[in-house]
């Protein structure tokens, strides 16, 4: 019996164990860059963590705060200005209550949010938006806010536009390739592969943002204005500049802090690897990672950047 009792101790341990080194990371919307990062990220923490396994998961940036914060995702993508809006609880609901179960662990990269018009649809301008097809994300995903936002300072609703709400970036294009939608707005590195596949069956026109960009950053300070360089897209001849903000890593402030140590130290080595998906990433520097966003860092990761000569909050 003692024997039978001990197995079973032992076994428990083993279960908890396992337990303990799995981890839930949100990943972003099918055909975004978010998730074949998120793969390179499985593989880069599960190579330095013994014993560590990844569970990568669909997500975007408002939702995966919100499942770090409902305690069903433990690590996640994640933009700058919607988390700092939810620690804070200064953002639109669901942001608008404090999340404090949620930490930033690095800055990554700039994103931008970018609106795409097919050339033959009369839309050249924000302004010309009015009436026509308008394909975003839903509900839970930073795009989708972002582009209230600019319908917002543009003088317009979704009631001004046929808006058409998908989880795929492959869905929208499909239907600008098929003109049930003329605009497409996405929040995303450059190029996105999902323009890329638009441009190549049809001529297309980024739009720009530059004189919406002051009554954006009264919405929200952390809003950049960020450049699009002339030839990043078929047929661009000229820079477009549009909203910008940055990606980055969070994780449940609960985390043991030897694990978050870990994965932090783990970027910079890996940073080649994450590059050859999105090659902005190659510039990626320990200031870089620790910027503030006014989102407290995890304890693991202000221990690593502390090893760096950096201090953080």
């Amino acid at each position: 019996m003692r024997n039978v009792l001990l197995g079973v101790a032992a076994a428990m341990v083993l279960t908890s164990t396992a337990e303990a080194a799995e981890i839930r990371l949100m990943t972003g919307p099918q055909a975004g860059i978010w998730v074949p990062l998120g793969g390179q990220l499985k593989d880069i923490w599960e190579k330095s963590i013994p014993d560590l396994k990844v569970q990568a998961t669909p997500g975007a940036g408002i939702a995966n705060v919100r499942g770090i914060e409902e305690g069903k995702a433990d690590v996640g993508f994640a933009n700058t200005i919607s988390t700092a809006d939810a620690v804070a609880g200064t953002g639109e609901p669901p942001l608008d209550k404090k999340h404090s179960k949620v930490c930033n662990v690095a800055t990554l990269y700039p994103q931008y949010f970018q609106m795409v018009a097919n050339a033959d649809s009369g839309v050249a301008t924000l302004k010309d938006m009015k009436g026509k097809g308008f394909a975003t994300q839903v509900k839970g995903n930073t795009g989708e806010l972002i582009s209230r936002h600019v319908l917002k300072v543009s003088g317009l609703t979704y009631n001004d536009v046929k808006a058409s709400f998908t989880n795929s970036y492959t869905d929208s294009v499909e239907q600008m390739k098929d003109n049930r939608v003329h605009i497409f707005a996405l929040g995303t590195a450059i190029p996105a592969s999902s323009i890329m596949d638009l441009a190549s069956a049809r001529d297309i026109r980024l739009l720009d943002m530059a004189a919406i960009y002051e009554d954006m950053k009264k919405l929200n300070p952390a809003y950049k204005l960020v450049t699009v360089p002339q030839g990043t897209y078929p047929k661009q001849d000229k820079d477009v500049q549009v909203i910008g903000y940055y990606t980055h890593i969070i994780a449940a402030c609960s985390l043991p802090e030897e694990m978050i140590y870990k994965m932090t130290a783990a970027f910079m080595p890996s940073k080649d690897a994450m590059a050859a998906v999105y090659k902005e990433i190659g510039q990626l520097t320990p200031q870089i990672m620790s910027q503030d966003i006014g989102v407290p860092f995890h304890a693991g990761a202000a221990r690593w950047y502390k090893e760096q000569g950096i201090s953080v909050n």
